[in-house]
């Protein structure tokens, strides 16, 4: 049988399309490494369970892969490292964090 690989929630912000992360303390951040680390597949449905029921704050709440960090969770696939750096388009939402 195959070993669970953990997962934080993640989902899009409902108004402004931003991508966000499920907390531990049931709180939707724009900061990956502030997601709640999910190493238990029954929580994780239930997390996820939790996340798509928010239909008025967030909308296609799925969960990824991801691995322990130093300073937290850490995207384990491309496709999510690509999602918490922003639009790619031009300078806007996390993006104008960084300038």
């Amino acid at each position: 049988m195959p070993r669970f690989t953990p997962k934080v929630v993640t989902a899009n912000d409902l108004l402004d399309g931003d991508v966000v992360y499920l907390t531990a303390d049931d709180r939707w951040s724009r900061h990956h490494h502030e997601a709640e680390l999910i190493e238990d597949e029954a929580h994780a449905q239930l997390r996820l369970l939790f996340g798509m029921a928010q239909k008025n704050i967030v909308v296609g709440a799925y969960l990824a892969d991801a691995r322990p960090g130093p300073n937290g969770p850490e995207p384990v696939h491309f496709r999510e490292v690509f999602r918490t750096r922003g639009p790619s388009n031009y300078a806007h939402g996390k993006q104008t964090e960084l300038n």
